[in-house]
């Protein structure tokens, strides 16, 4: 049955398909930068951190000499920051065993780190035309609503199954426009959560969940175990014009990243201030901020903030604090998005607020 979506999902890819950066030029590396980038990130969103991260690291050669620094600040605001980490360990091996040069083959990139058989089908297909399937969560809603499949679609045996069955009917003459053309269509069209545009879909004629009026069923997904809750009391220690913010360990939940200091618990203004002054800090003024959440995968922070005016003392560094002027930290440092409601009180934005506002 699937062989019957090909002719008709390419024709409403010719019409349809969205015009974006990294199709205007399909070279692998701008095609894994992206794929990349959109994992777990909206398509529009994608777009301004694209085009800044190829101004900045143009080619593989960049990115392999990048400082890990200015290579998270790169990053900033897109999240899953290990991501990037091995993208430039990946260019490093590309830089070292093919010359700097994608391997136009499909198991060399998959070989490659970071690279699963999603982002080495898509670049593959992509940039070099091989026919490989390229089966993100786009696809496989599509999939399983064409197929009716009650299949739960996070079960990595599921995942292969399709794979295999995409991989059948992939044209080898337009291998990179089919794969897109499934993951347009899971995007645009056969959307998540009950909005499925199924009376403009091509491939409507020959859906199984459409006809038996299944499609805000599909696809099955085992439910999610909890996140765990931690409750966080994060600090804006300013002295003039200098905010104190420090680096993370090189290990862990935002591995590497700079911070506002934070401590565990919600504290109280009498127990905050007691922390700052056994740190040897002399405080002046407290005023308490209001509270803030930030999701990440497997955990949820519960924020509460105090903004606090220090005096200036002779070695203000301490405790693993570094003093910077806070202008500095927007444009330096990297600092995660999960303290972006906080950073609104030193008037600077972080990762994706940035190009909210058109900075």
């Amino acid at each position: 049955m699937l062989e019957q979506i090909v002719t008709p999902l390419l024709s409403w890819y010719d019409k349809h398909a969205r015009v974006l950066p990294w199709r205007e030029d399909t070279a692998a590396y701008r095609v894994w930068v992206s794929e990349i980038m959109l994992q777990q990130t909206r398509v529009e969103a994608v777009k301004p951190f694209f085009e800044r991260f190829i101004k900045a690291l143009p080619d593989v050669q960049a990115l392999s000499e990048a400082p890990e620094d200015e290579l998270l600040k790169l990053w900033e605001g897109l999240g899953y920051y290990n991501r990037v980490r091995n993208m430039q360990k990946a260019a490093r091996v590309i830089v070292s065993e093919y010359g700097g040069d994608f391997p136009a083959d499909y198991e060399k990139l998959l070989s490659l780190p970071g690279l699963g058989h999603y982002t080495a089908g898509a670049v593959s297909s992509i940039a070099f035309g091989i026919p490989m399937p390229a089966v993100d969560g786009n696809v496989l809603r599509v999939l399983s609503r064409v197929t009716a499949s009650y299949e739960d679609v996070l079960k990595q045996s599921v995942k292969t199954a399709m794979e295999a069955e995409v991989k059948k009917i992939i044209p080898a003459d337009r291998a990179g426009d089919f794969n897109q053309a499934l993951i347009e269509i899971g995007a645009i069209v056969c959307v998540p959560n009950g909005k499925a545009k199924c009376e403009i879909c091509p491939l409507a004629f020959l859906c199984e969940a459409y006809k038996k009026g299944i499609v805000d069923e599909l696809p099955k997904k085992k439910v999610k175990r909890e996140r765990r809750i931690e409750d966080r009391t994060i600090l804006i220690l300013k002295e003039g014009d200098r905010v104190g913010i420090r680096k993370r360990p090189s290990k862990g939940l935002l591995a590497g990243l700079y911070e506002l200091p934070g401590l565990e618990g919600h504290l109280s203004e009498e127990e905050v201030l007691a922390q700052v002054k056994a740190w040897g800090y002399a405080p002046l003024r407290i005023l308490p901020l209001t509270g803030a959440k930030h999701i990440f995968s497997h955990v949820e922070w519960h924020m509460t903030g105090y903004a606090i005016s220090l005096e200036e003392t002779e070695n203000m560094d301490q405790e693993g604090l570094l003093f910077v002027d806070v202008k500095e930290t927007e444009e330096h440092y990297p600092i995660p998005a999960a303290f972006a409601a906080y950073a609104e009180y030193l008037n600077i934005s972080l990762g994706q607020e940035k190009y909210k506002e058109g900075k």
